[in-house]
């Protein structure tokens, strides 16, 4: 009597969504992780507002901003100030009767830059800026929220720059508890997204200068 066929059934593989879902929850968890250690480092105050510097320079996108910018300007806490990212329809004289602290006293020593329409373009006209003036240092106004994606781009694109750090702090933009109010929550998201991607995209571009060199 001959022996019954036995049936050899291949080994059961796991669904290869299992491996993506497990890879996306680490993914969703190293995110989480970091927007909230990025939340945590939006500074809460001016570290060093005694420190004057060659050159002021105010990242357009909130009236605080150019205020504080002209006050320290007020304060001779540097020669010049440049106004970043400033609509071309918008003139000096509009901003001058728009700014109360932009007095005829400080006029001569604020220049206007209409080219850039991003914090990347900023970086590279205040650079630019930067070298025909002959400054070697500056102090950076823009939002607190902000204030970690700028430095970021203004370290790049001038390494060789000191920059001192002042942010403002918007009223609407609420550092305390912030996931509780949507507004704030969303604007965090959005700046924490900017800046991996800015990571992300000044890490290839340096893997590339590295293959050509």
């Amino acid at each position: 009597m001959s022996e019954p066929k036995r049936r050899f059934f291949p080994p059961r593989r796991k669904p290869r969504w299992r491996g993506l879902a497990v890879a996306g929850t680490i993914l969703l968890a190293l995110w989480i992780g970091g927007l909230f250690r990025y939340a945590g480092e939006i500074p809460e105050a001016v570290a060093d507002p005694a420190r004057a510097t060659d050159a002021i320079v105010v990242l357009t996108g909130g009236a605080k901003r150019l205020e504080a910018g002209l006050e320290l300007l007020h304060q001779d806490k540097g020669r010049r100030l440049l106004v970043s990212g400033v609509n071309p329809g918008v003139t000096r004289e509009a901003l001058v009767q728009l700014t109360p602290k932009w007095s005829a006293a400080l006029n001569d020593r604020i220049d206007i830059d209409y080219s850039a329409d991003n914090t990347i373009g900023n970086a590279t006209e205040t650079a630019l800026w930067m070298r025909n003036n002959g400054f070697a240092s500056l102090r950076l106004v823009t939002a607190s929220y902000h204030m970690r994606r700028s430095l970021l781009e203004f370290s790049t694109a001038m390494p060789e720059i000191e920059i001192v750090p002042n942010p403002v702090f918007p009223e609407e933009f609420r550092a305390e508890a912030w996931w509780r109010w949507p507004g704030t929550a969303a604007l965090i998201f959005s700046e924490y997204n900017k800046f991996l991607m800015a990571r992300l995209r000044l890490y290839i571009a340096e893997k590339i200068r590295q293959a050509d060199a």
